[in-house]
């Protein structure tokens, strides 16, 4: 029996009996492009966040957990295989699966993921960040940007704005090694957020940046001014957080790994760096209709890294046919880059107060694409209280649940 038959195999058998949360799986079945798919409910990898490895604690928006893509990850690949995620975000699928000791791809249209996950596959030493951190003159910064100072005390303005030029200045240059990376990701998590762990005054959490007016009220309403921010203790502090899980083994692989990763910024429709038949499984979870403001969320972001936040062609859909058109075009290019039997793990998500349930879109377009849909899995975190399977009325809003559809490249496909 080929291997991808046989896994496929095991996954429903392994999915039919699965109750390591104390719960049983509960099964449908649901009819779409003229097939019965089998759909399961169950909890199928644990709520907590901080189970995760400490890499991955960058804020990004609308990002799922670690524990997602390790499920399939193990479950369809071995080490040395290539796992994919076409629309990348912060990384969590190309660094679960170097942690894993599988080979990352990664695709995104907005330049901010590369920068966000590459240094963390390529994790530099403790004293290596401090001794760099001590080497860079804070009081060199040229151009200040004063409209900023809703956010920052003048003091951490002049240093952030030092900070921004040394690192364009090395890009530009060509000398940008993997400490400045590495600096620069925690620099770019560090732009604001709601405690002293952060350069800016209170605001919104990390991964959602307001605009300028914004601010203003809010510092108006909490009667608030920024204060001095130490850029360098913050940058350490939260460096000295992200490394403590990694042990000198994940460290020596992740070291290897990041030599063969891959992370392009581009459409995910159309991705010719990335070779015919040559990914094993691919998780991923698109954008949603009209949910998460990716360009405003992260100007400030793009800002600090000499990136026009307005240039960066996100997709943005507002009706379900263009999403599902869009999604079209994405599978096709998933069929060509997976192996004969490869596996797509496709993270969906309840719109609009489940009026819309994407999955129903995924699938015909799978099936015109040659991906063959083999079971829908539904992870429940609070599987007791779902009285509808299908609808899982407690997660209306999207917080409690991932919806996600398992396709397959079909053995007689060859791209």
């Amino acid at each position: 029996m080929p291997r991808h038959v046989s896994q496929i195999d095991a996954f429903h058998a392994e999915m039919r009996d699965f109750s390591d949360f104390g719960t049983s799986t509960r099964i449908l079945e649901i009819a779409s492009a003229g097939r019965s798919i089998t759909v399961y409910v169950n909890e199928f990898w644990t709520s907590k966040q901080r189970a995760a490895h400490s890499l991955h604690e960058v804020s990004y928006r609308a990002c799922f957990k670690p524990q997602l893509p390790r499920f399939f990850i193990e479950r369809f690949t071995t080490a040395g295989e290539k796992v994919y995620d076409p629309f990348m975000g912060r990384g969590t699928t190309l660094l679960e699966s170097a942690l894993l000791e599988r080979v990352p791809v990664g695709c995104d249209i907005n330049p901010l993921s590369a920068l966000l996950c590459l240094p963390r596959l390529r994790s530099v030493d403790l004293t290596q960040i401090e001794k760099r951190l001590q080497e860079i003159d804070l009081n060199t910064a040229k151009d200040i940007r004063e409209d900023l100072l809703v956010f920052y005390h003048p003091v951490t303005l002049r240093e952030l704005c030092a900070l921004r030029e040394y690192f364009l200045t090395k890009e530009n240059a060509g000398t940008l090694d993997d400490i400045d990376a590495w600096i620069r990701m925690v620099a770019t998590n560090r732009l604001t957020g709601h405690s002293a762990g952060f350069f800016s005054v209170y605001t919104l959490p990390p991964n959602q940046a307001v605009s300028i007016a914004s601010q203003i009220k809010i510092n108006a309403k909490r009667g608030q001014v920024p204060t001095v921010r130490d850029i360098r203790k913050i940058i350490l502090k939260k460096s000295a957080s992200l490394l403590k899980d990694l042990s000198a083994a994940e460290k020596k692989h992740l070291k290897a790994v990041s030599k063969k990763a891959q992370c392009v910024t581009a459409s995910s429709a159309h991705t010719p760096a990335i070779a015919d038949s040559s990914i094993a499984l691919v998780v991923t979870s698109p954008p949603f209709l009209d949910i998460v403001q990716y360009d405003q969320d992260n100007w400030l972001r793009c800002w600090f890294n000499g990136i026009d936040s307005k240039a960066v062609p996100i997709w943005q859909w507002r009706k379900a046919e263009d999403w599902q058109a869009a999604m079209s075009e994405v599978l096709r290019e998933l069929q060509r880059v997976l192996v004969d039997g490869g596996i797509v793990a496709f993270e969906v998500g309840e719109v609009r107060n489940g009026k819309i349930k994407l999955e129903e879109l995924v699938i015909p377009a799978a099936a015109s694409a040659g991906l063959q849909a083999v079971a829908v899995l539904i992870n429940d975190q609070e599987f007791t209280k779902t009285s509808n399977c299908w609808g899982v009325d407690n997660s209306s809003k999207g917080t409690n649940t991932n919806r996600i559809v398992i396709l397959q490249k079909s053995l007689r496909c060859n791209g």
